[in-house]
């Protein structure tokens, strides 16, 4: 499965919006993103195109089973690699953004020898 790194953000943010408020919408997106309205517009009609989102009439947005996949393995990757690097040291900060950069381009493969090595 190939997506581009700004879609699985876009993804993994609406998983994130999506545990702490009842509904997402564009609105919420450009907000946490710090992007302008009519960016966020554009990427969902692309995310919708390729099926990994769906909006309602109302705005709401929702993954699919394939977006919430998508989104789930960067999260995941975005907290362990965040709590690691923190676990080294590295102040939160930097580690989080270090984090959102390594998630996108780390092979499934490195990721989960990482994983088993950090869970023992």
């Amino acid at each position: 499965m190939i997506i581009r790194e700004s879609a699985e953000n876009y993804l993994e943010t609406i998983l994130m919006l999506g545990e702490k408020l009842p509904v997402v919408r564009s609105v919420d997106i450009a907000t946490e993103l710090n992007y302008k309205k009519s960016s966020i517009s554009v990427a969902m009609k692309h995310l919708r195109e390729n099926g990994y989102i769906t909006v309602t009439k109302q705005g709401y947005i929702y993954l699919t089973d394939t977006g919430k996949e998508i989104a789930e393995t960067i999260y995941e990757r975005h907290k362990l690699l965040s709590s690691w690097l923190i676990s080294l040291g590295v102040d939160e900060k930097t580690a989080t953004e270090d984090a959102c950069r390594m998630e996108h381009d780390i092979s499934k493969k490195s990721f989960e020898a990482i994983k088993r090595h950090i869970n023992g």
